[in-house]
């Protein structure tokens, strides 16, 4: 779910500026894109990565890469767009969901790989930091879920209650 909700903070960032900055904002992100690859792309080329591990954290390395430049596109995508059209929200909850997905993997292939700590420093603690990354922004998705779906059963509920 990480790469869900970078997508999801560059959009909601975008859309405090005005539409004729917007465009000022691709610069920032193209900075935010690029420090966010710099580790991956590192983790790649080191030759310590390229040794065997047990578990396949360097197939899943490679599809992080992936996510992250798609992630890159539908983020452009959605910041310049407005009114955000059906088929872009469709594909951005599709690739929430494969988001979900990638990120449940990254949390079970990093759970059962400790040996690799040794073999594979490197890929093992970027594995580490993505998953605890992803259960992070899984919660806060669940909690976000949890208040959407809350205020949709009960619009007056937060108003009631504290007034």
């Amino acid at each position: 779910m990480f790469h869900h909700f970078l997508v999801h903070a560059a959009f909601q960032s975008s859309r405090w500026l005005p539409r004729d900055q917007r465009m000022k904002f691709q610069i920032v992100l193209f900075i935010f894109v690029v420090l966010c690859l710099t580790p991956q792309f590192y983790i790649l080329t080191r030759p310590k990565s390229i040794r065997y591990c047990e578990k396949p954290l360097l197939n899943n390395l490679i599809a992080s890469i992936v996510f992250s430049f798609l992630a890159t596109g539908l983020a452009v995508a959605l910041t310049l767009t407005d009114p955000v059209p059906k088929s872009v929200r469709a594909v951005y909850h599709t690739f929430g969901v494969l988001s979900f997905a990638n990120g449940l993997c990254t949390i079970i292939l990093t759970h059962s790989a400790p040996q690799c700590a040794k073999t594979t420093p490197e890929l093992y603690l970027f594995s580490l930091v993505f998953s605890w990354a992803c259960g992070l922004s899984t919660v806060f998705f669940v909690i976000r879920w949890f208040l959407w779906t809350s205020h949709r059963m009960h619009p007056n509920w937060f108003r009631e209650t504290l007034f």
